[in-house]
C-alpha cells in the first residue's frame, strides 16, 4: 500500500508540476492560433522528456550522483563547462519567467501591479529555498497545480466539436491565413516548453538528495511514464480551450488573463478562482525548482558541497547561489520587464540550448562504468538518438525563426 501511495502521489505531482508559465503561455498563444494542429508537438516533447527523465532519473538512481557532476567526470571540465554555460542561462532566464508569472496570477486577483508585488515573491521563494522540505515543493505546490485541470472541464463544458480538434490533431496543417514560417516558430517553441532542461537537473538532483536506488527506479519510471503524458493532455486541454474561445475572436495571447478567459466563459467565477490557484502553484513551484536547479548546476560542477537536506552552514556557496540568482531574477522584473516576452524568449531558448542538455545525459546512460546492468538498452538508445537529432534541428533553427517571424508576431 505504502509503494502505490508513492507511485500515485508521484504521478499526481508530475501532472500539477508538468505545466509551468511557458507552457500556459505557448499553448494558450499556439491554440489560439493553430487550434489543435500543432498537438503533435505537445505529444511529441511529452515523448521526449518521459525519454530522458527517466535516464537521468536512472542514473541517479543508480550511480547515486547528479548530472553535472557525473557530466564533469566524463566528458571533463571543458565540455562541463559549455554545457554548464547554456544550459544555466536558460535556466536563469525560466527563473526570471516563472516568478514574473506568480507576480501575474496574483495580479488577477489583486488588481495590483505586478512588479510591486515582485520584491515579495522573490523573498518567499528565496525563503521556501531555503527553509522548506521537498514534501513542500513535490507534494503541496505540486496537487495544488492540479487545480489546472478545470482546464480540461472548461473545454468539455464548452462543447466544441470534438471531429474537427481531432481532425486537427491528426494532420500537419495550419489556417490559410497563418505562414509556414509562423507554424515552425511555433513549433520549435512549444518543443522548447514541453523539454525545458530545468526539469532533468530538478528531477536527478531531487533523487540523489532522495536517496534513490536501483530499487527505485520502477517508482520512478511510474511517476514519469504516467505524469508527464497526463501533463501533457493538460497542456493540450489549454490549447482546445483557447482554439474555442479566443481563436473565433481573433485573440493574439498576450496576458496570463487572457490564458484564464476560456475557463472564465464555460465556468465562471468559481471556475477561473481554481484556474488562478493554479497558476499560483504551478508558476511558484516552477520558480522554486528553477533557481534550485541553478543552485544544484553550479555547485555539482565546481564539487561544491549541496542540497536542501545538507544544513546551510554547510552548503553556505549553494545558498549564496540561491541568494544571488533570486536576486538577478527579482532586479530583472523590476526594469519593468513584461514577464510574458521573458516566457516567450526562454521557451525559444530552452530549445537552443537543448542539445546541450541531453546529449551528455544521453552518453552518461550509456556509461557501464557508472550504470553497470542497468545501462540503456537499444530502445532507450534508438529514442535517444531519435531525440537528440530532433534538439539539434530545433537549435538550429529557433533562433532564424525567430527573426524571421518577429516572435510569431508576422
Amino acid at each position: 500500500m505504502k509503494k502505490f501511495l508513492g507511485i500515485a502521489l508521484g504521478v499526481l505531482t508530475a501532472i500539477g508540476g508538468f505545466v509551468d508559465i511557458g507552457d500556459l503561455v505557448t499553448n494558450a498563444q499556439v491554440g489560439a492560433r493553430f487550434g489543435l494542429s500543432l498537438g503533435w508537438v505537445v505529444l511529441f516533447g511529452v515523448l521526449g522528456i518521459c525519454v530522458f527523465a527517466e535516464m537521468s532519473g536512472r542514473v541517479a538512481a543508480v550511480s547515486r550522483r547528479a548530472t553535472f557532476d557525473l557530466v564533469r567526470e566524463r566528458l571533463g571540465p571543458r565540455m562541463a563547462l559549455v554545457n554548464l554555460v547554456g544550459s544555466l542561462g536558460v535556466t536563469l532566464l525560466t527563473f526570471i519567467a516563472e516568478i514574473g508569472g506568480v507576480a501575474l496570477a496574483l495580479m488577477l486577483v489583486t488588481s495590483v501591479n505586478h512588479v510591486l508585488v515582485v520584491p515579495f515573491i522573490g523573498l518567499l521563494v528565496w525563503a521556501v529555498l531555503w527553509r522548506a522540505r521537498f514534501s513542500v515543493l513535490e507534494n503541496v505546490l505540486g496537487l495544488l497545480g492540479l487545480c489546472l485541470v478545470v482546464f480540461t472541464v472548461a473545454l468539455w463544458q464548452l462543447g466544441p466539436d470534438w471531429g474537427s480538434l481531432s481532425h486537427q490533431l491528426a494532420t500537419v496543417d495550419k489556417p490559410v491565413d497563418e505562414s509556414w514560417t509562423t507554424f515552425a516558430y511555433y513549433s520549435v517553441a512549444l518543443f522548447g516548453a514541453a523539454m525545458t532542461p530545468y526539469e532533468v537537473f530538478f528531477f536527478s538532483s531531487g533523487g540523489v538528495e532522495d536517496g534513490w536506488s536501483a530499487k527505485d527506479i520502477p517508482l520512478m519510471r511510474a511517476n514519469v511514464f504516467i505524469g508527464f503524458p497526463l501533463g501533457g493532455l493538460l497542456s493540450l486541454s489549454i490549447a482546445g480551450a483557447a482554439w474555442v474561445v479566443l481563436g473565433p475572436a481573433g485573440v493574439m495571447v498576450g496576458t496570463l488573463g487572457q490564458v484564464g478567459l476560456p475557463v472564465a466563459v464555460a465556468l465562471g467565477k468559481i471556475g477561473l478562482a481554481v484556474a488562478i490557484v493554479g497558476f499560483v502553484a504551478a508558476t511558484f513551484g516552477a520558480a522554486c525548482e528553477t533557481g534550485l536547479s541553478v543552485g544544484y548546476s553550479i555547485a555539482q560542477f565546481r564539487g561544491w558541497q549541496w542540497g536542501k537536506f545538507v544544513r546551510p552552514e554547510k552548503a553556505a556557496r549553494f545558498h549564496v547561489v540561491l541568494l544571488l540568482s533570486t536576486l538577478l531574477a527579482v532586479g530583472v522584473l523590476l526594469s519593468t520587464v513584461d514577464p510574458i516576452m521573458v516566457t516567450e524568449i526562454s521557451v525559444v531558448f530552452s530549445a537552443v540550448a537543448l542539445p546541450l542538455t541531453y546529449f551528455p545525459i544521453l552518453v552518461v546512460a550509456n556509461d557501464p562504468d557508472y550504470m553497470g546492468q542497468h545501462a540503456n538498452g537499444r530502445l532507450a538508445n534508438v529514442m535517444g538518438s531519435i531525440y537528440l537529432v530532433a534538439v539539434f534541428l530545433a537549435a538550429l533553427a529557433a533562433i532564424p525563426l525567430m527573426v524571421i517571424t518577429k516572435m510569431g508576431t508576422l
